[in-house]
């Protein structure tokens, strides 16, 4: 029962302090590590004890999925470079850094077990800067780094331990190590891959949104289970599993589908992620009563952390430099590249192929050309300079897997309660100091993302496009009914009309006292839809209709509402 009363206060804090952290300008999860801090002290607050597999089995593939099937492909593969090198090389470039240190600070541990140590506290978790980019328009392209970067990351740490733990028991040799981890890695991938293709083509076979969502709960431990058994990267299979799903949803999946899921995963994602670094705080209590003063007490080990944090700012500025370097490299080949390509270009599509067989390869030629060009200009319009290598090196707050893989160390390590505190130190520093104070470093350098104008234009562009290939069926000659009647030419006219509404919408300003057409039109419909609502309220309480139909009326106004809203 007191479980039970702590869950259920756990999930109102969160969704307080989820609501009211933006108007505060601070991140969410900062807040509820102080939030978790304070409730820790409080006298008669019970001492929460949370097995470290619980989260690492449990709570942190849904994390991770949630976060992997909002990715889009497209990004992550156009940022891979940087990805990889923030996610593996860094990682275990923090990884040693960190563990020479603890290993000249703990006189008793052994390299491998320090090692161990700076495995579980290099991997930044990317919520809290995610959370605060979005919310102060960072560039895409640097969101787009953070959070895949923080997918990935998790994985490389957490192999990175498991062989620094082997290591510390017996002798392993340094091709054993990079053996575990490509095996790790490669299997991995083609796990996820495999999971991922499976359970987008069951779910589309079924047509209840119920049990498409039901499914998609499991999706990311039918990932994780079965990698971990074998010896490969579980977290690694979830995050290649999630984006695979992300990628193919568009197609395999209905809209309600794609909604249900959407709206599912967000809240699971609020829950866990925020729900965690609560627990993180709360924990602190008990994890300061565990450390004994034997040479080592509370104050000294905090100052370990200390030290240990500011190794790994170090490290992540260090390393980010040359990283934004190489990126300013690719950016000018990638200008380059971008005017060979365009001359490419022009050349295929003005060549006429002379039968089927060479307009079919000519086809696939000027597809990949269209691929490769909006490679290069992505990658020469949307450059990361020292702004955004700043942001990028202050970003390195730690999270869930440092709590959970801190716990997970073995019980007869020497100084364990102590090497607990020092990675918690870790964590809580770096969130709270780096994420408190990274909003106003990215005010104060003016980093700015795309002009929302720009934007607008770019998707008004867009929908141009699409609603001129949705317009071109209308005029298949052959275009009639099922009982082979002809479509009346007055509502084929309308559709014609309604498929240019939406980008015009899109061209009028966003005020909302705008006097043009969709503006006016928007107005009116908000002001029927409210009446409709209060009709089918009173309809409602007369009880005259089913509740199934009221239910159903309800859905149809709702997603009519939300129409209007992203409109």
């Amino acid at each position: 029962m007191e479980y039970a009363v702590l869950a259920v206060a756990g999930v109102l804090i969160v969704v307080a302090v989820s609501a009211f952290a933006p108007k505060l300008g601070i991140a969410a999860p900062i807040v509820l590590v102080v939030v978790g801090i304070g409730c820790s002290y409080i006298p008669g607050a019970p001492q929460i004890d949370v097995p470290p597999e619980l989260i690492l089995s449990v709570v942190l593939p849904p994390i991770l999925y949630s976060s992997a099937v909002n990715v889009p492909l497209m990004d992550f593969r156009r940022n891979l470079t940087a990805i990889s090198g923030l996610s593996v090389l860094l990682v275990v470039v923090s990884a040693v850094g960190s563990g020479f240190l603890l290993y000249w600070l703990f006189p008793e541990l052994s390299l491998a077990a320090a090692i161990a140590l700076g495995a579980v506290i290099s991997p930044p978790d990317a919520v809290a800067a995610t959370s605060i980019g979005k919310r102060l328009g960072l560039p895409p392209r640097l969101v787009t780094v953070l959070e895949g970067e923080g997918l990935v990351n998790d994985a490389t740490a957490l192999v990175l331990l498991r062989s620094a733990i082997a290591a510390s028991a017996s002798a392993v040799e340094f091709l054993d190590i990079a053996g575990d981890f490509a095996f790790a890695v490669t299997v991995a991938i083609l796990l996820g891959i495999a999971v991922g293709f499976i359970t987008v083509w069951v779910r589309s076979m079924l047509r209840d949104p119920v049990l498409t969502t039901a499914i998609s709960f499991a999706v990311p431990f039918l990932a994780y289970i079965p990698a971990e058994r074998v010896g490969a990267s579980g977290v690694l299979a979830v995050v290649v599993a999630g984006i695979v799903t992300g990628h193919q949803s568009a197609r395999f999946f209905t809209a309600q589908d794609r909604i249900s899921e959407r709206i599912n995963w967000r809240t699971a994602q609020l829950l866990l992620e925020n729900g965690v670094f609560l627990v993180m705080g709360f924990e602190i209590n008990a994890i300061v009563n565990q450390v004994q003063d034997d040479h080592l007490g509370v104050w000294q080990a905090v100052g370990f952390g200390l030290l240990a944090t500011i190794v790994l700012v170090v490290i992540r500025v260090l390393f980010v430099i040359p990283l934004i370097a190489s990126m300013r490299r690719s950016q000018r080949r990638a200008k380059r590249r971008q005017r060979v390509l365009e001359s490419a270009y022009r050349r295929l599509s003005t060549r006429t192929p002379a039968s089927p067989r060479e307009e079919r390869g000519l086809r696939r030629w000027t597809a990949m050309l269209e691929r490769r060009r909006a490679d290069a200009a992505f990658l020469a319009e949307q450059g990361l300079g020292w702004r955004g290598g700043a942001v990028l090196a202050w970003s390195g707050m730690r999270g869930v897997v440092t709590l959970a893989a801190a716990q997970s160390l073995p019980e007869d390590l020497p100084y364990r309660p102590q090497l607990i505190l020092v990675a918690f130190t870790v964590a809580i520093v770096t969130l709270i100091a780096q994420g408190g104070t990274l909003p106003v470093l990215i005010r104060t350098i003016g980093v700015v993302g795309r002009d929302a104008a720009a934007d607008r234009a770019e998707l008004a562009s867009l929908i141009d496009e699409i609603g001129a290939v949705g317009a071109a069926a209308l005029d298949n000659p052959n275009l009639v009914r099922d009982n082979g009647q002809p479509y009346d030419p007055e509502i084929v006219e309308g559709l014609r009309h309604h498929s240019r509404r939406l980008s015009e919408a899109l061209r009028e300003q966003d005020d909302p006292d705008s006097s043009g057409v969709h503006g006016q039109r928007r107005a009116l419909r908000r002001m029927m839809l409210e009446a409709e609502r209060a009709a089918l309220l009173d309809a409602r309480s007369t009880g005259a209709y089913s509740s199934h139909i009221l239910e159903r009326a309800q859905q149809i106004l709702d997603v009519e509402e939300s129409r209007l809203d992203g409109a």
